[in-house]
């Protein structure tokens, strides 16, 4: 990767909906070259795809939080089977030390983290904390220089 396909990631963290035609304006490149390297830095796994940012609060879900699964009772693949089918998880990641998984969810009131809070726990120890504040998100990532 060199300076210019650094700045077109950087460009399109910032604004996916940026067309080739603005890009090659913003870079000294034409749009041939621009709409080329998009597509190699898709074909290398650079690029994971592109799609819309949607507020949670604004459809309803205002409760986000964080919660811990530890200690499961059953194993990682049947655990991962039953998260990847519940609409209210956003992210779930499996992580080293005393916690098994790390999850992000977005839930309609407390009624709803209740319910969810109760379809988790035959699965392992929930611990959940309410996201009261982000001051970080989606962070434009680039390359180490």
């Amino acid at each position: 990767m060199d300076h210019l396909d650094i700045t077109l990631l950087k460009l399109l963290q910032e604004d996916g909906r940026m067309t080739v035609s603005e890009l090659s304006k913003r870079l000294p490149l034409s749009r041939p070259s621009i709409s080329e390297r998009l597509l190699r830095l898709h074909e290398k796994g650079i690029i994971l795809g592109f799609n819309a940012r949607v507020s949670p609060a604004a459809i309803g879900r205002d409760v986000l939080l964080i919660i811990q699964m530890s200690e499961l009772k059953v194993s990682p693949q049947v655990f991962e089977q039953r998260i990847i089918g519940d609409d209210d998880i956003l992210e779930c990641h499996r992580v080293t030390g005393s916690v098994s998984y790390v999850m992000k969810a977005a839930v309609m009131g407390i009624d709803a983290l209740s319910m969810l809070v109760e379809r988790l726990m035959p699965y392992g120890t929930v611990n959940t904390s309410v996201i009261l504040s982000s001051p970080v998100t989606n962070r434009v990532i680039l390359p180490k220089e």
